[in-house]
């Protein structure tokens, strides 16, 4: 069986940062690493779920928004994953700072927190978000050319 291209990359060498994780014609996977894997430093659920719902609500509504095929989280709990369709790496990793400082700076409640919404809407928590938001941002340079994966 062919090997996924997620497992094709050396874990050890990822830090926290924003990848290329593979280009699929015009769609562009990007690997939006909060965590170093390996390192017992996971996102509790509450968290990993927190993020999704305030992250895909601001960058679908962003300017690339229509260009936004999806964002969800890794099941390692190590990340995110961003796709997107036909904009610069460039402009992505700009999107990416402004969404998380409008979750740092996110005064109303939290987006689709009632069981109308959600299928697990107990399990969020603004305030986590927050604090991941403001975490990772640090990890998200103004300035980034190279988007690929450090090498061994």
């Amino acid at each position: 069986m062919k090997r996924i291209t997620s497992f094709s990359v050396d874990h050890d060498f990822i830090g926290e940062g924003m990848y290329i994780s593979r280009i699929d014609g015009d769609i562009v996977t990007y690997d939006l690493r909060t965590r170093k894997p390996n390192c017992g430093d996971y996102m509790d659920n509450i968290t990993m779920h927190s993020v999704e719902h305030m992250f895909a609500t601001y960058v679908r509504n962003s300017e690339i928004g229509e260009k936004v095929i999806y964002f969800g989280p890794m099941g390692c709990r190590t990340g995110f994953y961003l796709l997107v369709r036909d904009v610069e790496p460039s402009k992505v990793a700009d999107i990416v700072r402004k969404t998380l400082v409008n979750i740092i700076n996110h005064g109303g409640e939290m987006f689709g927190n009632t069981r109308k919404e959600c299928g697990n809407y107990k399990e969020l928590s603004l305030e986590a978000a927050k604090i991941e938001a403001k975490r990772y941002l640090e990890f998200i340079p103004e300035e980034k050319s190279d988007f690929s994966y450090p090498q061994a």
